[in-house]
């Protein structure tokens, strides 16, 4: 097929895989998107514009080359596009099926402009590596020649698991150490399976294990070893443990049974996927199953446990938003999928207790408007005169971020820097803590962030480890 399989947007219009029905999805937690069949996904390829500056790479912040590997699908070269995909991304299958690319790659297509629908990126990108794992084109991971050093790599989320890949590669010995039973961070515990069906993570770990990548599961640094014992095993140090704790919402009967954080929620729910012991599921705390659900937030964490809680059988779902739709956090085709499946979004809503005692049984809500933009420059929500009201409320979920752990009292290293939020500190050039050859990576720098950044953190400071590394061991070679 030749070049001119390209610039089709006009006369071809834009078309994602098919989903299935909202009833037939809401039964289980499958992915709730077909894939493509190899020609319409050439055919949507084939609309690309191939623009001479590709904004929907300059917002990825991979900066993937993607109208070099839309041009190669559209001509059928579907091994060379997969392998340039791959080229800059250690998970392009799990990028494809998770990424906001209405606000990030699609968002910002020349196309979308113009009014004609944007390049359906996301859906290709799945496309491209799913049929690369089928075909065997997605090869072993081969070790370096041994360097004779070791890194250990605390964490084994997206940013780790990325960091771990390269750095492996390059000949270094490599132990992930993870507080979970399995590798994956959120991609495994956090994220639900009609997003990111679990055994697409596991494959990637299984990947990682078999180049001689070392898993120590189970393992919560400070407790099992300190940093500083891992710090006498290890030439280097990666902390990349992501950001866990919940943001505080202190707010009256925010301590009654029924109140909880959306991670723990999201992790029970997974687990059982698994088929794992969840007592917590299992005697009704963590399972939505016949109650009257409200979620407080707008992100994508918000999303995904509005939609968690349709599937475990909710009498009904409420997301209480302070702001309104056009000014939310979370992805439109996330809401727009909640929609479909049952959720009731009640925007300009923000919560002032928890009602009940000991259990909650509402929650009081006051209604909101939106003022004068803040420092953000979105319009700032401030309460509206119109009045409080109440909803039913048997299980409420606060899905409104996540703040950094105290990582200095985790890890017993009082001395590691972090800044006034609890962020690591880190040098901006090397990625270096303030402890000498402990580099830090991902959430716990930048704050609560998208796996895709994450995976393009992994990969930075892999490459500054590398270096540093290297000039170690070249220092210790002219001292001996």
């Amino acid at each position: 097929m030749a070049n001119d399989s390209m610039l089709k947007f006009v006369g071809r219009e834009q078309s994602y895989p098919a989903k299935r029905t909202a009833e037939e999805r809401t039964d289980d937690f499958r992915e709730i998107a077909q894939r493509y069949a190899a020609e319409p996904a050439e055919e949507q390829a084939g609309r690309c514009s191939q623009c001479g500056v590709p904004y929907c790479s300059v917002h990825c912040p991979l900066h993937n080359h993607i109208p070099d590997w839309l041009r190669l699908t559209a001509e059928g070269r579907l091994r060379e596009a997969y392998e340039l995909s791959n080229a800059t991304s250690t998970m392009p299958e799990i990028c494809g099926r998770i990424c906001p690319q209405d606000r990030l790659c699609e968002g910002n297509c020349v196309i979308e402009f113009t009014g004609h629908g944007a390049v359906t990126i996301g859906s290709v990108e799945k496309f491209i590596t799913d049929t690369a794992w089928e075909n065997g084109w997605v090869e072993p991971l081969v070790p370096g020649k041994s360097r004779g050093q070791s890194v250990g790599v605390i964490g084994a989320g997206p940013a780790g698991l990325t960091a771990a890949e390269y750095l492996r590669g390059h000949g270094y010995d490599v132990h992930v150490y993870d507080r979970y039973d399995r590798a994956g961070g959120l991609l495994t515990y956090g994220i639900p399976g009609f997003k990111l069906e679990k055994p697409i993570v596991m494959r990637r770990v299984e990947r990682l294990k078999a180049a001689g990548i070392v898993f120590h599961e189970d393992f919560a640094v400070g407790h099992d070893a300190s940093l500083d014992d891992l710090r006498q095993r290890h030439d280097a140090i990666l902390i990349a443990t992501g950001v866990y704790k919940a943001r505080a919402m202190d707010l009256p009967g925010g301590g009654s049974n029924g109140v909880v954080p959306a991670l723990d929620f999201l992790v029970a729910s997974n687990r059982k996927g698994f088929g794992d012991a969840v007592p917590a599921f299992d005697d009704g705390s963590l399972n939505a199953e016949g109650k009257d659900v409200v979620v407080i937030g707008g992100g994508d964490t918000a999303m995904d446990c509005v939609r968690t809680a349709i599937r475990q059988g909710a009498k009904s779902v409420k997301c209480l938003y302070r702001r309104d739709r056009a000014n939310m956090p979370g992805s439109q085709r996330e809401v727009a999928n909640a929609e479909e499946e049952g959720v009731e979004f009640v925007w300009l809503s923000g919560p002032q207790s928890f009602d009940g005692g000991d259990v909650v049984s509402s929650v009081k809500v006051r209604k909101m408007r939106l003022g004068a933009p803040d420092a953000s420059g979105r319009r700032a929500p401030e309460p509206d005169p119109a009045g409080d009201y109440s909803v039913n409320a048997d299980l409420v979920i606060k899905a409104l971020g996540f703040d950094a752990e105290d990582l200095p009292s985790l890890f017993a290293t009082p001395e590691l820097g972090v800044s006034r939020w609890g962020t690591v500190l880190v040098d901006g050039k090397t990625l270096m803590t303030s402890l000498d050859g402990v580099f830090a990576a991902g959430d716990i720098v930048r704050g609560a962030s998208l796996v895709v950044w994450a995976i393009r953190d992994g990969r930075d400071v892999a490459a500054t480890m590398h270096k540093w590394l290297k000039t170690k061991a070249a220092n210790a070679k002219v001292a001996a």
